[in-house]
């Protein structure tokens, strides 16, 4: 496009002062990402776990240093109307051609409702849709990579396949592991192959996806009107050779995979709407949004979330309303029925047993946000100055909200605003679910449940406050940490046995004979205010006993503080070419 000449330089300026602090962001995440390769081929598993912490920080240290810029250089929060307009026209001149183009538009967004009062923001200033295209981007190298089975044969395809991702790693038994992808496939459809249809293809994309200790190769196979999408584990043995896990064909079993209980990928990403087109060709049931932030690009998938959000409230009319169950000690939970979402905000006054402040619980919520939730920890969007429309709000949830939190609420004739909210998938309370479901949904979420507590000891976090109402059941079954006020690490917790009580009298008390720190942690106390239901209680003693005694708690922190980071499978164990197909002796 070209820039007309009538623009007011200040606008050039300014448009060209944002571009630039993207452009620097986007460059630092990439880096970030292509690092993942050479981590992952090193057995660098901290390295990876620290890459997708620092990685969360580039956004807003990019927006601060152009927010800083703009105050400094052109005092920005003085400037007319006339030239923020042609500084937003003249930004779009800037953006054609760009490989990451919606992405720069929310740059511009963030910086400019950093140097502007929400109020004084409108469509004429902002990007609130598109301005540019994402469709047809050109990316190199190319955003996937297609392969022709019918020329060269399926084996000798998927061998090339897994060769052209250039890791330098040998691999174990790569023979075997192709025999197991094939076999898989094969009972998959049924024990026969469909006849090859002329568009018959495999297209990869271009960059595997790291997180944990594993690499993912995604893609889906085309034949005629059928497209089969398709994710392989690659793994490190202790040898540091590569082999391949399993072959996931279910697209639900994929979708898995970027759940919001996962942390998110690191992966190389030319054109990032690419990759995001491509993995909604495979999982149609994940928005855009969620795509984008399990990519890293959580900025983006805020944006499109709350755009979102904002075309569901203009299509229903069903109103805001306090959300089921037991009311917490911090947090005001409200939901809408219609969306799958609940919106969770601190309350002013907590309740008398918590020692937490405001800074404390957000700084929690960010611990979660920068660590490997290992599914089984909800991920949070977290949103400032979010205005509602208030005839949508039920008269009760209005008055719990200016009784519990009148700090973070605003509002006028039309609507309310709240200064500080987190979203989170809306699940079922698992104390909700314990009351209501049959025997063997029953033992399912017990097992469930002690499995994720066991899970994030794993991965050094204890989580504190463990009522059953603190966890949620998924649509798949899982049982999902949700409550973080009180979460600290593995590490910094001292897990101690009750000591004798020096009289009978003094134990009969009900007094605490013994001293107690801060971080100290009694596991057997936990059975007393978990298991009161003896079914429950039989349950849990019956796969989770060992919950309820030091030595489990006390073996997990030893290994997290040794280094060690466990094995988590996003997929059962039974289904892993190791479990299911004898491999060759090394």
């Amino acid at each position: 496009m070209q820039i007309p000449d009538y623009y007011n330089p200040v606008a050039r300026e300014i448009a060209e002062a944002l571009i630039e602090g993207f452009n620097k962001h986007y460059r630092l995440f990439r880096a970030v990402s292509q690092g993942a390769k050479a981590l992952f081929e090193a057995g660098d598993w901290q390295g990876v776990q620290q890459a997708i912490r620092g990685r969360i920080q580039l956004y807003d240290e990019r927006v601060g240093e152009t927010v800083e810029r703009l105050h400094r250089d052109l005092h920005a929060e003085l400037l007319d109307d006339e030239i923020w307009q042609q500084a937003k026209l003249y930004y779009i001149g800037l953006l054609t051609n760009h490989k990451q183009p919606e992405l720069a538009e929310t740059f511009f967004n963030s910086v400019f409702c950093r140097i502007l009062h929400r109020d004084y923001f409108n469509n004429d200033f902002i990007f609130v849709r598109p301005a540019v295209s994402t469709e047809y981007i050109d990316s190199e190298p190319p955003t996937w990579r297609s392969y022709y089975p019918k020329s060269v044969g399926l084996r000798r395809v998927i061998r090339r396949i897994v060769r052209d991702f250039g890791w330098t790693q040998p691999f174990a038994h790569l023979a075997h592991d192709l025999a197991c992808v094939l076999r898989t496939a094969h009972e998959y459809l049924g024990g026969a192959w469909p006849a090859a249809e002329a568009s018959y293809q495999i297209q990869v994309l271009g960059s595997a996806f790291y997180r944990n200790k594993t690499a993912y190769i995604f893609g889906k196979v085309i034949n005629g009107g059928q497209a089969y999408p398709f994710a392989v584990p690659v793994l490190r043995d202790e040898t540091g050779r590569l082999y391949l896990d399993t072959l996931l064909l279910e697209p639900w079993r994929i979708s898995i995979l970027f759940s919001f209980s996962r942390a998110h990928f690191l992966v190389d990403m030319d054109v990032p709407s690419a990759y995001v087109q491509f993995l909604r060709s495979m999982l149609p049931s994940k928005t855009k949004a969620e795509l984008y932030t399990m990519l890293g690009l959580q900025k983006q998938g805020k944006n499109i979330f709350y755009r979102d959000f904002m075309q569901h409230l203009s299509h229903s009319n069903d109103q805001f309303d306090i959300a089921p169950g037991i009311r917490g000690l911090v947090m005001l939970v409200f939901t809408l029925p219609s969306y799958p979402y609940v919106f969770k905000l601190i309350k002013d006054v907590f309740g008398s047993s918590k020692e937490v402040d405001h800074s404390t619980v957000k700084e929690k919520y960010l611990l979660v946000k920068k660590h490997d939730r290992v599914g089984r920890m909800a991920d949070t969007l977290e949103f400032s100055n979010v205005a509602f429309p208030k005839a949508r709000f039920t008269e009760q949830l209005l008055n719990e909200l200016r009784t519990l939190a009148p700090s973070l609420v605003e509002e006028d004739d039309e609507r309310v605003v709240i200064r500080h909210l987190y979203i989170e998938r809306r699940m079922k309370p698992l104390n909700l679910y314990l009351m209501n479901c049959n025997a063997e949904e029953k033992e399912h979420a017990i097992r469930e449940y002690g499995n994720a507590i066991k899970e994030l000891a794993m991965a050094n976090i204890f989580p504190g406050d463990m009522l059953f109402k603190n966890f949620g059941v998924t649509r798949y079954n899982r049982v999902i940490f949700y409550d973080y006020d009180e979460i600290e690490y593995m590490t910094d917790c001292n897990f101690r046995r009750i000591p004798p009580a020096p009289t009978p009298e003094m134990e009969l008390s009900g007094e605490v004979w013994y001293p107690v720190k801060r971080n100290d942690v009694f596991p057997e106390e936990f059975a007393t205010f978990l298991l009161g239901d003896p079914e429950v209680r039989r349950l849990f003693l019956k796969y989770h006993r060992d919950l309820l005694d030091v030595p489990f708690w006390q073996q997990r922190k030893d290994m997290i503080a040794e280094g060690h980071i466990e094995d988590f499978f996003p997929y059962p164990t039974e289904m892993r070419f190791g479990k299911r197909y004898a491999k060759p002796a090394a």
